[in-house]
């Protein structure tokens, strides 16, 4: 079943760590034109977790759209597979994951929301994701580290903060700066995030790939 199984990833989960979860062709993160390449190539199952948003040419609507009209089953989730999924899942493309119901439900609505800087060889992530770091924050508010209305104007701060330029070391000193927080503050607040993140990216992936196991074995 493996050569009818094509998932494109590599920035929320490796494809190492994918492989071990589900034995199926990995691509890199998808681009425009890369769907109908794969459906060409004969794969019958198409997960899409992550994607290209801002250096090339995302993978359009109408090119996933006609790949399901095909008969390839898509399921999409976690980054560029869940925004995707909330936009087409009117049309079959089945959504899964935290994420893809943020979008689906209005939660959450921006591209930006997902997007991470990559390092271009080898697609990991080299800032961090605004999902992730809005859910580390809440965490670190129930763990008392920051309180209500820091957790609140750091939350913001990091919204207003390009995505490729996104970490949680800069956050908390960027906090720091304007005084949302002391300086003890931001660094216990640094240490929270770095030992307790809340990757719903990864999570989200791995329930792409869980799914997809269970459609190959119905």
């Amino acid at each position: 079943m493996k050569s009818k199984v094509l998932i494109f990833a590599g920035s929320s989960i490796s494809h190492e760590d994918a492989s071990k979860i589900l034995d199926a062709t990995y691509w890199p993160p998808i681009s425009r034109g890369d769907i109908g390449k794969a459906a060409s190539e004969g794969y019958k199952i198409i997960g899409i977790i992550d994607g290209i948003f801002f250096s090339r040419a995302a993978a359009a609507h109408k090119e996933i759209i006609n790949v399901m009209k095909e008969g390839v089953t898509v399921i999409g989730g976690c980054s560029m597979g869940a925004l995707r999924a909330s936009e087409l899942d009117v049309h079959g493309m089945e959504g899964v994951g935290t994420i893809y119901e943020w979008y689906r439900d209005g939660v959450i609505e921006d591209d930006d929301e997902v997007a991470v800087a990559t390092n271009p060889d080898t697609f990991e992530a080299v800032s961090s994701p605004m999902v992730n770091i809005r859910e580390t924050l809440k965490a670190a508010n129930s763990a008392g580290i920051i309180d209500d209305e820091q957790c609140r104007l750091i939350i913001q701060l990091a919204k207003n903060t390009h995505y490729t330029e996104r970490s949680y070391f800069g956050i908390s000193r960027t906090a720091e700066k304007e005084g949302i927080i002391s300086k003890e503050k931001a660094e216990s607040l640094f240490q929270f995030c770095k030992e307790n993140e809340r990757d719903i990216k990864r999570e989200d992936a791995i329930l792409v790939l869980e799914k997809i196991k269970e459609i190959i074995s119905e």
